[in-house]
């Protein structure tokens, strides 16, 4: 049975749970970041591309905040002034806010929300919704706001209130991208490249759910910083870790105590890979391309220490059937493994993988592919 869209369902809900129509609807899409894994954080360049799953926001105005997911469909009454739940609707709460820190303010607003991005599997659900809840809630109040300020917004809804120290690349993708390209965003200026990419991306969800905030990820960026500060302390001045070159790497690892070693190895490395992955796809050269994606994923199992078994199973698989390349997308701990395989071997190639996990763990994963869509 095909599931329903997520604006269909978004729309059914709100007027189940408050009688009524919304006067707005916005969606965004979820990503999947080809390589350049913990760089946004660090200034350095990542290379996503928007997916074709995506979230929706349709609203209303109201005297107070309400809002409701189709993911338990409880009704929540939100507090922009009280104190951080602790669940989904923090995004939403934080979103609000530093709208209102913009001067876009509401009395309240009544909001359903319904999402195809799977949660949790690294593919960028919040910033999805965050981005998603921006747009409906200025298209409430009839401002017009660019996409630059609708990441902006979205980024310090999730950073600032929520509390995930995440970089710019998620919102930015979700609000600027376009169907049949990958971006390449140079974090240190904010400078973004198209890369037309006209083929399919795989995904497979390695089924192991991660939290972002107050997690792992935030102790990898205080790790970061630590090393950064270090750095500095012995004279190496550099405005970002990403701003470090191939050639100062081994100076650097003599002065850090480890695990900072490891953490800045993977991100000189990494930047390196992701310009050099980028004139690849430019050239639309997969088997290279593919090779980065391999050597990024060694990467963060090694010296980032941000996978988990079951993704670099899927990845060893993909190595060992033909694909051209596999790595583990997002944050990390968890969530999805990204592939690139020729056409000629995909259908062979995924069964193949899904069941070298299912004998690795007892479950299939799930696998489906997607091509670069629009923000």
């Amino acid at each position: 049975m095909t599931r329903a869209s997520p604006l269909r369902l978004a729309t059914s809900l709100f007027a189940e749970c408050f009688a009524s129509r919304p006067a707005v609807a916005a969606s965004a899409p979820g990503r999947v970041n080809l390589i350049g894994e913990h760089l946004d954080y660090n200034g350095g360049p990542v290379l996503p591309l928007a997916i074709d799953r995506r979230t929706v926001a349709v609203a209303a105005p109201a005297e107070s905040w309400e809002v409701v997911s189709e993911m338990d469909g409880q009704v929540i009454d939100l507090r922009p002034e009280g104190p951080n739940r602790g669940g989904w609707s923090d995004y939403v709460v934080g979103v609000i806010r530093v709208l209102r820190s913009r001067g876009i303010t509401l009395p309240g607003a009544r909001l359903a929300v319904a999402s195809s991005v799977p949660i949790g599997a690294g593919l960028s659900s919040s910033a999805a919704l965050a981005v998603a809840v921006g747009r409906a809630l200025t298209m409430l109040v009839g401002r017009r706001v660019s996409a630059g300020d609708l990441a902006d917004v979205a980024y310090h809804a999730e950073h600032d209130e929520v509390g995930v120290e995440c970089g710019r690349m998620d919102q930015t993708i979700s609000a600027f991208a376009e169907a049949g390209s990958a971006l390449l965003i140079e974090t240190s200026t904010m400078e973004m490249r198209r890369v037309p990419l006209a083929g399919k991306v795989w995904v497979l969800e390695t089924g192991v759910s991660h939290k972002l905030s107050g997690g792992a990820l935030n102790t990898r960026r205080r790790e970061c910083e630590d090393a950064l500060a270090i750095c500095r302390e012995h004279g190496v001045r550099v405005p970002a870790l990403a701003a470090l070159v191939p050639s100062q790497l081994e100076q650097v690892l003599r002065i850090l105590p480890p695990p900072l070693g490891a953490r800045v190895r993977h991100i000189v490395t990494e930047t390196a890979r992701t310009r050099t992955a980028a004139a690849a796809l430019a050239q639309g050269n997969l088997p290279e391309l593919g090779r980065f994606l391999f050597e990024g994923h060694e990467s963060l199992r090694l010296d980032f220490q941000s996978s988990c078994d079951e993704a670099d199973l899927l990845v060893a698989s993909a190595g060992r059937r033909g694909a051209f390349g596999a790595r583990l997308t997002g944050a990390g701990w968890g969530g999805a493994v990204i592939m690139l395989v020729a056409q000629e071997i995909e259908a062979r190639t995924v069964a193949e993988m899904q069941e070298d996990f299912r004998q690795a763990f007892g479950r299939l994963p799930e696998a489906w592919w997607t091509k670069a869509a629009a923000g």
